[in-house]
């Protein structure tokens, strides 16, 4: 009797779950394909580039002083007094240590924002697919590339892409 309830108990579970994944509406969406096509991303790449513009300048413009100054301790140190050549060797380390540092800085600082409103962008897009989908009644919507092989999924990449614009 207890065998016989477990596999009635299965059986009814198994078929709750087969009758469940026929009912799934499955759609796939092209993520990066919409955030490719969008056109608030040449707005904000413009945006970061004018945001960090003068960092830029401003390392660029220490760079080429170093350089400067790298170029003439070579070319002349060896005609120089030894203090004076001493002196010229500390502050050019100096200055190449605090321009690694700001320029390790700007860096991070950079990619920090490039994320930030990346991710922004991608909130933007995740909310059109849920509306859509919610729209248009889908169950399932997954990334196309993560799918390997999708035969009976429908493609809103189209009206993602309407949707967030």
């Amino acid at each position: 009797m207890k065998k016989l309830l477990c596999a009635a108990g299965l059986g009814l579970a198994l078929a709750v779950s087969a009758g469940a994944q026929a009912a799934d509406k499955i759609a796939v969406v092209n993520v990066s394909s919409i955030f490719q096509q969008l056109p608030q991303r040449a707005t904000v790449a413009k945006q970061l580039e004018n945001e960090f513009k003068g960092r830029a300048t401003e390392l660029q413009t220490q760079e080429r002083d170093l350089q400067t100054k790298m170029q003439r301790l070579q070319r002349d140190g060896s005609t120089m007094k030894a203090s004076e050549r001493s002196r010229m060797e500390k502050d050019v380390m100096s200055q190449r240590e605090a321009f690694s540092s700001k320029a390790q800085a700007f860096e991070q600082d950079n990619r920090r924002r490039q994320m930030e409103e990346r991710n922004k962008l991608l909130s933007r897009i995740q909310d059109a697919v849920k509306k859509v989908a919610n729209d248009e009644g889908y169950d399932v919507v997954i990334d196309a590339n993560a799918v390997a092989y999708a035969a009976n999924a429908k493609d809103i990449t189209a009206d993602v892409l309407k949707q967030v614009k």
